[in-house]
């Protein structure tokens, strides 16, 4: 009788071991999730930032890069070839003003290298239907390289 009392006295201790054991299994894998994704972020920011600077553009912040597009791209390679995205560009590419006055404009090359480059780095799949569809741009050296 005495055995068994001091067993259902110590189930306590069992029970609440365990649990603060799977807890501490549960917090490591969040970390090495969370990290794991960190270091790609961190990676591929890393390899934009260096097709950039190659490009010609200026160094850009790699952690702000990585914060803004991720491990996937984000915003960038959310069907960067639709209609939205193409008539944004468009308007993007003209001469500036509101309604019957807006005209398209001859754009500098560089403002369409430098999406097709963070293509290249977050959805080289996509890269293609971009190009595709950007090949009709009247494209030039308009501004001078600082």
């Amino acid at each position: 009788m005495k055995r068994t009392m001091m067993a259902s006295q110590h189930r306590w201790i069992y029970v609440s071991t365990i649990v603060l054991l799977i807890a501490l299994l549960v917090t490591a894998l969040l970390t090495f999730s969370q990290q794991k994704t960190t270091n790609e972020a961190a990676r591929k920011a890393g390899q934009l930032s260096e097709k950039l600077v190659a490009a010609g553009y200026p160094a850009p912040d790699q952690g702000q890069i990585a914060r803004t597009l991720g491990t996937d791209g984000g915003p960038v390679c959310e069907d960067p070839a639709s209609a939205l995205k193409t008539a944004l560009q468009r308007i993007n590419m003209s001469n500036g003003a509101g309604g019957p006055g807006q005209r398209p404009v001859i754009s500098n090359t560089r403002t369409v290298q430098a999406e097709a480059l963070a293509l290249s780095v977050y959805c080289p799949d996509q890269l293609d239907d971009f190009e595709r569809k950007v090949d009709d741009y009247k494209t030039a050296k308009t501004v001078e390289n600082p």
